[in-house]
């Protein structure tokens, strides 16, 4: 493993609150108190997705694709591009209403995501990626574990670029923080600087 290289925060985002972050700067936002679902709705109108397959996933896959959707936006996006998720309630949304819906006819659209790591084959068929990718179930963001991880991909040269960070949503609470980290950027990427910047981003 190459220790001497240095690798870099290319980009972030954030989605919470009916808003949506790239950087410090406000990419979208919606009417307080709109509701999840209202809201995931109107983002994806307003940043012109184009991707008809959004509206059969569940919340916490439809949080994931426009997190993606806005970090790539103005990127160049490298199939060898890994992505490394945590969150602290993993699938638990959609693992209520497959319950709920077993004294019934079971629907395969719901069972499909009782994972959350359909995220990451949501978001890797959508941008084309081959790369690895890890869902981590974590009591609270912890940004030493996306750091060494991440830097462990990159150093072993098992993937060329690296989005990391938190996903989470309960009882309709959404929290999401991803970075992309790379060669190049101004923002040195180190677990003090993710701390940091989840931090920021959570006042």
């Amino acid at each position: 493993m190459d220790r001497s290289k240095k690798y870099f925060i290319a980009d972030f985002i954030s989605i919470k609150n009916e808003k949506i972050f790239r950087g410090n700067e406000q990419f979208f936002s919606s009417e307080p108190d709109l509701g999840l679902h209202q809201f995931l709705k109107e983002a994806y109108k307003k940043l012109e997705i184009n991707y008809p397959k959004y509206h059969k996933m569940d919340a916490l896959c439809k949080l994931g694709t426009l997190g993606a959707s806005v970090l790539f936006k103005h990127q160049s996006i490298e199939l060898n591009t890994a992505l490394v998720f945590s969150n602290a309630s993993s699938s638990q949304e959609i693992d209520l209403k497959h319950q709920d819906s077993l004294s019934n006819i079971v629907s395969p659209a719901v069972f499909v995501y009782t994972l959350p790591n359909i995220i990451l084959g949501e978001i890797s068929i959508k941008y084309k990626l081959q790369s690895e990718n890890v869902f981590f179930i974590e009591k609270k963001f912890n940004p030493e574990l996306l750091f060494n991880y991440s830097e462990i991909l990159l150093k072993t040269n098992k993937a060329f670029n690296v989005v990391c960070g938190w996903i989470e949503l309960k009882n309709d609470e959404y929290d999401v923080f991803l970075c992309l980290v790379s060669k190049e950027g101004n923002i040195p990427f180190t677990k003090e600087k993710l701390e940091e910047l989840y931090s920021f981003e959570n006042e």
